[in-house]
């Protein structure tokens, strides 16, 4: 079921929906520059590209800090510990495809190259576990990742 589906049973008219969409910024219109050639940029043409596709994508920050009361806290993704995060390396972007299905996205620069270093194999690792318990998962360096 989808959010058309929803509204129909509910008797909600589309007009609504499209509008809800505009409000929450759902609706693919956003300012992207499509030449951009950072990560940056990829990124932004890939969250556009899912939201058209109906695909909700969230930004996955991983990294470790200590608070204020010296607490170490570690926040991301498979990064349970410093041993953990040097093995497999969670995507830029985590989300869902309509009908539950986990999505994970590498996000490169346009010209990136896979060279194998260490951080791309625990990336890559990642990417197949995903695959493996039937997600979808990809490196991504701009449109086509939906």
């Amino acid at each position: 079921m989808n959010i058309y589906d929803w509204s129909t049973k509910w008797n909600i008219p589309i007009e609504a929906v499209e509008d809800l969409k505009i409000q929450m910024g759902m609706d693919g219109k956003r300012d992207v520059d499509p030449t951009a050639t950072s990560e940056a940029g990829v990124s932004q043409r890939v969250r556009l590209e899912a939201a058209q596709a109906g695909v909700v994508l969230w930004r996955n920050n991983v990294g470790a800090f200590t608070d204020d009361s010296g607490n170490f806290i570690r926040y991301g993704l498979a990064n349970d510990s410093s041993a953990m995060n040097k093995q497999i390396k969670s995507s830029d972007l985590i989300g869902l495809r309509p009908g539950g299905q986990f999505i994970s996205r590498e996000v490169k620069a346009p010209d990136w190259r896979y060279t194998g270093t260490a951080r791309e194999q625990a990336q890559l690792r990642f990417l197949q576990l995903v695959l493996s318990m039937g997600g979808d998962a990809a490196f991504v360096t701009g449109r086509g990742s939906f």
